[in-house]
């Protein structure tokens, strides 16, 4: 069965890359990075998957209006600062589920109650060029696209660091 999935989450390249995972599942998936964004959509979602942090706020008070604006839909809580108080926040508030980043893509699709049929591929988690990619593209966007500044914090030579940006990834 294909859901709807929102993904909320200020971090461009997580919320992109979650939403074309899911999408290679058969879902369709939308990322949006910012509240306002996904206030303003009116699609009919089977989940939502917010970044408890987003930027300096937190979702956590916005869940009533979220369950209001989407009454059907679960809530799926992602936090890479998982805290006891933070998860019953969440879920007091209207969370279904509380994941911690990173998050397992198969634990994930277990959530969103994904059934495999016997045989059927399942991504597993994100190898270690994927994870590298991924840390190298959100230290280039912290840094403005500046390739040098992302060469200093990433301690990498930066004609390195562009050879590996050259390279397209063959998983995107």
């Amino acid at each position: 069965m294909s859901l709807n999935i929102a993904i909320l989450d200020d971090d461009s390249v997580f919320a992109d890359t979650l939403s074309r995972r899911l999408t290679k599942q058969g879902h369709n998936a939308h990322a949006f990075y910012s509240l306002n964004k996904l206030f303003t959509d009116t699609h009919n979602w089977h989940y939502l998957l917010l970044d408890m942090n987003l930027g300096t706020e937190s979702s956590i008070p916005y869940l009533p209006r979220i369950k209001v604006q989407w009454p059907n839909a679960k809530v799926l809580m992602l936090t890479g600062y998982a805290s006891i108080a933070s998860t019953v926040a969440a879920i007091k508030n209207g969370a279904d589920d509380y994941l911690t980043k990173p998050l397992d893509f198969s634990t994930l699709l277990s959530c969103l109650g994904n059934q495999r049929t016997f045989g059927a591929p399942l991504e597993e988690t994100l190898s270690a060029s994927q994870i590298e990619w991924e840390h190298i593209q959100r230290i280039l966007k912290e840094q403005n696209g500046n390739i040098s500044a992302t060469a200093r914090v990433l301690n990498m030579h930066r004609r390195t660091l562009q050879r590996k940006l050259q390279k397209k990834p063959h998983w995107i």
